[in-house]
């Protein structure tokens, strides 16, 4: 598994393929990657290792309380209650509320 990004995020990107709930198709309109923890509802935008904010999903720039760790310390998955989506003027979207805004403006 790649570690910039889980098969989860790719099944996502498949599914959401040609709408507004991937990064390629709704950053004109402000939405920055981004993920959620269902249980807190802490958000965090999606990041490269050293933090700089990255342009679409992924799982390295993560907090580690939210990735599914091997023993030598690689992350393996985001763990299930993590949610892919997007923060746009402070709002989280996640992928399917991305994609209906999107499909409403055009």
């Amino acid at each position: 598994m790649n570690s910039l990004q889980s098969g989860r995020l790719a099944e996502e990107n498949i599914q959401f393929t040609g709408t507004g709930g991937i990064s390629q198709n709704n950053h004109s309109e402000h939405f920055v990657p981004a993920f959620m923890d269902s249980e807190t509802g802490e958000i965090a935008l999606s990041c490269y290792k050293d933090g700089r904010t990255a342009p679409f999903h992924l799982m390295d720039g993560l907090p580690e309380g939210w990735l599914c760790i091997e023993p030598d310390n690689k992350a393996i998955s985001i763990k299930e209650n993590i949610i892919s989506g997007f923060v746009r003027y402070g709002r989280f979207f996640n992928r399917k509320e991305a994609a209906e805004f999107m499909a409403e403006i055009a």
